[in-house]
């Protein structure tokens, strides 16, 4: 792609945005701010691959989170409509995560995200090395 292209696509973009960026309660803000965080893509992206998976198995799959901040996670892309939480009327209770409809449209996205930050990784890591405070 051109530099003229480039511009042209960043200009286009940033017209689409204005009516949102100098908002408070800005969606696209709401919405950037849910995967930012450092745990809802990771649980995205593994009910993806592996589908449906109760909470333990979420839990084993990333083994650095907390019960809690799992549980936090789980009820946020729930309420975004995300994920889909079925409990089963079982003695213990068995309850079951799986990604929704709008969770599938989402994975390309992140799944391109991967493949930049793959690729661009050496590179990142190396400025981060030459410019480091």
């Amino acid at each position: 792609m051109n530099v003229t292209n480039a511009k042209n696509q960043l200009n286009k973009m940033e017209k689409g945005l204005e009516k949102y960026m100098d908002h408070v309660d800005c969606p696209i803000r709401q919405i950037l701010d849910r995967f930012g965080d450092k745990w809802s893509i990771l649980v995205l992206c593994l009910l993806s691959h592996r589908g449906t998976l109760r909470f333990n198995q979420i839990s084993s799959h990333i083994s650095d989170i907390s019960q809690r901040m799992l549980t936090l996670t789980l009820r946020s892309l729930e309420t975004d409509g995300l994920v889909c939480r079925e409990i089963f009327p079982e003695v213990p209770p068995r309850v079951e995560y799986r990604l929704t409809p709008l969770g599938n449209s989402l994975v390309p996205y992140i799944e391109k995200l991967a493949e930049w930050a793959a690729h661009n990784m050496p590179e990142i890591m190396k400025n981060r090395e030459t410019r480091k405070l």
